[in-house]
């Protein structure tokens, strides 16, 4: 995607020097450099959604109805501008285009991550959600076949495991966003340069996961 290292240090440096906010960097981080569009989300606090909307059903973790879209490749100066409309916004990553995400609890999320890791298993990034959720990014499609591929590996009830595929129509929150007035979400493994828009096949990492899934519920 011709993005370098010095691309980082240039968005982070240009930040500093001209007094961005540190989401507005975080922000253009995943457009400029991860290849990923960017919404701007909603915020809780004390239970209520930043939306107005009472009956919100899931206050501070979806995107703003009215928010435009940031397209990947957004530079920091075209972050600022659409951000300053929306102070305080967390960062709401679209499902199923970039990429797929498959979610499994926390712990057994960071044993996988240890064992793929230990097998030199390729690994896209991994976010942990303060509701104690482990999200793989995987390559796009990977939702809508997760019951097949894990028929064919042996497992027939993705329920069971504890593990579900999000696909297209569904958001994720990006680090370090604080998300539903829980706390920020983070980073397990950060995204790199070679894997955060090319993420692996889902095929090379869910025989571990579930694996994995089933021991820590068993």
């Amino acid at each position: 995607m011709g993005f370098t290292i010095g691309g980082i240090r240039e968005i982070r440096s240009g930040a500093r020097r001209r007094g961005r906010p540190s989401e507005c960097t975080a922000v253009a981080e995943c457009t400029a450099l991860w290849g990923w569009e960017v919404v701007p989300g909603a915020r809780a606090s004390g239970g209520a959604c930043s939306c107005g909307r009472r009956d919100c059903r899931a206050p501070g973790a979806h995107p703003l109805d009215f928010a435009p879209q940031l397209p990947a490749g957004a530079t920091l100066d075209e972050v600022t501008k659409v951000w300053g409309g929306f102070p305080g916004a967390s960062a709401m990553l679209p499902v199923g285009r970039a990429f797929d995400v498959i979610e499994v609890a926390e712990p057994a999320g960071r044993r996988a991550l240890a064992r793929l890791e230990r097998m030199g298993l390729p690994t896209g990034p991994v976010a942990v959600t303060p509701e104690g959720r482990a999200q793989f990014f995987v390559a796009p499609g990977a939702a809508a076949e997760l019951p097949a591929l894990l028929y064919r590996m042996g497992w027939d009830d993705p329920a069971a495991l504890d593990l579900r595929g999000l696909g297209p129509g569904t958001f994720v929150t990006a680090p370090p966003s604080d998300r539903a007035g829980l706390g920020p979400v983070r980073w397990l493994r950060e995204p790199e340069l070679d894997t955060a828009a090319r993420p692996p096949a889902a095929r090379l990492l869910l025989g571990t996961l579930a694996y994995v899934a089933h021991r820590s519920r068993a």
